[in-house]
């Protein structure tokens, strides 16, 4: 489930508690979580109904809408055949950012990153990456995800899912355009050359 920053920073706030959605079928599940701009938003229920549900006032404004009507106007937009009512809460920061400002790598920290990389490297069937990307980021702060994959020769959807991984591991931050290395990926680039 996609959530743009104002959606995530309102949950955060507590000031939205219900996300409205149409699908075809269940993106989320109850007890699920989401890391998003403002921290890990966690899944508190999920109730489907027919396309045709129309939502109350109060669950327009439960998603952050003035009213039914604009909530609706929106999610008719889609053509999918379920509406989705989801409760959600802030379930606290995202620990990424923590992990990512850590620039003191022991030879451990070290030993145990370079270890979840060859990992990822080789479940590849491509072939190794996770180095190349990150060198990839580090030369080009702030560009944009399609030109970076235009460059890899990589899908866009495939390009980010890697670099996700990498920011698993603290190793990059995420911008409103394009990523950077994170401190502490920057401590291991220098480590291991």
């Amino acid at each position: 489930m996609l959530l743009n920053r104002a959606t995530a920073e309102a949950i955060a706030a507590g000031r939205i508690s219900l996300v409205l959605r149409r699908w075809d079928r269940s993106r989320v599940k109850p007890g699920g979580t989401q890391r998003t701009a403002a921290g890990t938003i966690r899944i508190e229920d999920v109730a489907e109904h027919p396309r045709d549900y129309r939502v109350t006032e109060k669950q327009a404004r439960a998603a952050g809408y003035r009213d039914a009507a604009t909530a609706q106007a929106e999610l008719d937009q889609r053509t999918a055949r379920h509406t989705y009512l989801i409760t959600v809460s802030f379930a606290g920061p995202d620990e990424r950012s923590e992990l990512a400002a850590d620039s003191a790598l022991t030879a451990a920290d070290i030993a145990a990153i370079v270890v979840r990389l060859d990992r990822l490297d080789a479940a590849s069937k491509s072939g190794p990456w996770t180095r190349s990307y990150l060198r990839l980021i580090a030369d080009n702060e702030a560009v944009r995800a399609p030109n970076l994959a235009a460059g890899e020769r990589i899908d866009v959807p495939r390009f980010k899912r890697r670099v996700r991984r990498l920011k698993e591991l603290g190793l990059t931050i995420s911008l409103d355009v394009g990523y950077r290395l994170s401190p502490r990926g920057k401590a291991l680039i220098e480590a291991i050359g």
